[in-house]
């Protein structure tokens, strides 16, 4: 669980990828720290256990949430070590989880993980749907910090308060509202093609919080008090207003969004602030870093020069992360970002995925960063993640790894209430509130469970551990430790191998069979000639078998191959049989996707279409150079 902390001085689906040269990533078993990853959060989840558990030693817990209120508050996420759910670090982490599969689904399928990392962020979505039962009421936190601290037991013993507190018009949180309605909106963009009546419903619970946000204004911690202690808001709401506006127009694509941005960007301090952090509690870096992208899409109109102050703002926090900034992160003597000692992991994950995204953003515009300290290219900003990570899993003066369960030396001790006391399945004997702490929280042996894949606090800044269970600054766990980890793993995983990693993903595929597909297994090719100067690559990325029918999906690569820009397209798709995405539309062709205008000599865009049949016929039906 944490604590407040002091707030210093002061990121898509549909985004277009210029291909690239492809980036050679080695060394750690990054695959293997993804499952293990994603795996932890099902040790997190409260309420009624799925068939498919895979964390066994866990149970059923917290069945009566809400019920004292009038409302079902069954499931959801405990946050940390403890049995409370906290709303605010709960809505961010479902927000980093959404953003992790956006951008690297294909990567997280291509590890067997997508079907998993979707289920964890359908466990909280589906919590927040039912703390969320009227447009202008959220339910924020179950169960009382101080209470539970005073106990020690598994979730399944519970007997400390389960009231729920909410915020509504009388007692207002913009920023717990925001930060909710950015999860909602991020999430509704991973079940988009999966499961679009759920997607509607996310989205749909999304404005509504956004608009109870902005329209009754207030620190969320100033209604829901109990939260003081362990998360308060000393950011404020200016900038979940502005991650919420964020998210809601890259899932919605409604302009509404984009002029919030862009008129409210500078008297919310979107374009002001320059940070050296990114996390539950301040978003600025995380909204910047997303405002550059649209702005590199071409999407950002009149608010150009706005948006060009948001992506300064973003590189200023870029810049600080490599050490060529004007204020630089602390690092540790052997290298990890260092912010705090109490759960300082948090801002390593955090920082090294905003760098990450942001790498693949600039490599795909053709761009790179100009710091104080000289320019820092892509490849710079994704090395510079990659080694925070090696880090965490082991590549550090300790030589331990601070991911539980990786690797030989990791956490034996953890500060986790759960994993620490015997499975109720193996001792069903009722474990007290303070006898928990007499029995198994002062024991030195190490915990009956172990916690595969949870991400602990981690090193001083000496890079000093000590493995101890009540050293809760440094031994215990938390859910947004991990959520942007997972999508950072699957970046290291796949590497970038020449493919879209921004485009949409396709869920059903990594829970099928997959078979050997009899089409289409050679690419299909169309090349440019002296009279169309386009040329048309199609490849079969993967396929599956659903209900005794095999599905491809097709991969084409269309690249302007003159010496001039292509300033307008059309393209003919024949013989389709099913969902086409990164194309626009238009009668009964397809021409360049909203978000682009041309595509300068030499640079190609890429889109994809999923049916059960040979590749599409797909040729240029007219084209303009200029």
């Amino acid at each position: 669980m944490e604590r407040s902390v002091r707030f210093i001085s002061m990121s898509s689906l549909l985004l277009l990828l210029l291909v690239g040269l492809p980036v050679a990533l080695a060394g750690h078993d990054y695959g293997q720290a993804l499952s293990k990853s994603i795996l932890f959060f099902e040790a997190q989840r409260s309420g009624f256990l799925p068939h498919n558990q895979r964390v066994t030693w866990r149970a059923d817990s917290g069945l009566h949430d809400g019920k004292t209120s009038g409302v079902d508050l069954v499931g959801g996420y405990y946050d940390a070590g403890d049995n409370v759910k906290f709303g605010l670090p709960m809505a961010f982490t479902i927000t980093m989880m959404s953003w992790s599969i956006i951008e690297y689904g294909k990567q997280i399928a291509a590890g067997g993980e997508l079907g998993h990392a979707m289920d964890a962020v359908k466990w909280g979505t589906d919590y927040l749907i039912k703390a969320h039962p009227e447009p202008d009421v959220l339910y924020g936190e179950v169960g009382d910090g101080n209470s539970d601290h005073y106990c020690w037991q598994r979730p399944e013993d519970m007997t400390t308060d389960r009231r729920a507190y909410k915020i509504d018009p009388s007692n207002p949180g913009s920023d717990l509202a925001g930060e909710t309605a950015a999860a909602m909106a991020a999430a509704s963009v991973v079940f988009r093609h999966s499961n679009p009546a759920y997607s509607n419903k996310l989205i749909t619970h999304a404005q509504q919080l956004f608009d109870f946000a902005d329209k009754y204004r207030g620190k969320y911690d100033s209604s829901i008090n109990v939260a003081q202690k362990y998360y308060r808001s000393v950011s404020g709401y200016n900038d979940e207003l502005l991650w919420a506006a964020a998210w809601l127009y890259q899932a919605t694509n409604n302009q509404y969004y984009l002029n919030y941005l862009g008129n409210n960007g500078d008297s919310l301090g979107g374009t002001g602030w320059g940070m050296t952090e990114f996390g539950w509690d301040v978003k600025y870096a995380g909204v910047q870093t997303l405002v550059a992208k649209f702005l590199m899409q071409g999407k950002a109109g009149r608010y150009a020069p706005v948006f060009e102050r948001y992506q300064q703002k973003a590189e200023y926090f870029m810049c600080s992360c490599i050490g060529k900034g004007t204020r630089n992160i602390q690092k540790t003597p052997g290298g990890l970002i260092f912010r705090q000692r109490w759960n300082n992991m948090q801002f390593v994950t955090s920082a090294s995925f905003l760098a990450t995204v942001y790498s693949d953003y600039l490599a795909s515009a053709g761009k790179s960063v100009n710091c104080a300290s000289g320019n820092v290219s892509p490849s710079e900003l994704l090395s510079f993640a990659k080694s925070q990570v090696d880090y965490l899993l082991g590549d550090n003066p300790r030589a331990t790894s601070y991911m539980v369960g990786y690797g030989n030396n990791f956490p034996r001790q953890v500060h986790h209430r759960a994993s620490s006391i015997v499975s109720i399945k193996v001792d069903n004997s009722f474990v007290s509130c303070r006898g928990g702490y007499a029995t198994w929280f002062s024991s030195k042996s190490s915990d009956p469970n172990v916690l595969v894949g949870a991400v602990v606090g981690g090193p001083d800044a000496y890079d000093n551990f000590a493995d101890q269970r009540d050293n809760y600054e440094q031994t215990e766990p938390a859910t947004y430790n991990n959520a942007p980890l997972f999508g950072l793993l699957a970046r290291l995983s796949g590497g970038h191998s020449g493919y879209n990693q921004l485009l949409p993903v396709i869920p059903a595929a990594p829970k099928s069979v997959v078979t050997q597909p009899s089409p289409a297994s050679q690419p299909k090719t169309t090349p440019a000639s002296s009279s169309v100067p386009i040329a048309i690559e199609q490849k079969l990325t993967s396929s599956w078998n659903d209900k005794g029918k095999t599905y491809y999906r097709y991969s084409t690569i269309v690249t302007n191959k003159s010496a001039k820009t292509l300033k307008y397209l059309n393209l003919s798709v024949s013989k389709l049989y099913g969902p086409l995405w990164g194309l626009t539309k238009s009668g009964d062709s397809y021409a360049f996707p909203s978000w682009l205008n041309s595509l300068p000599a030499g640079k190609s865009l890429e889109f994809v279409y999923i049916h059960s049949a040979s590749p599409a016929d797909v040729s240029v039906s007219s084209y303009t150079l200029a």
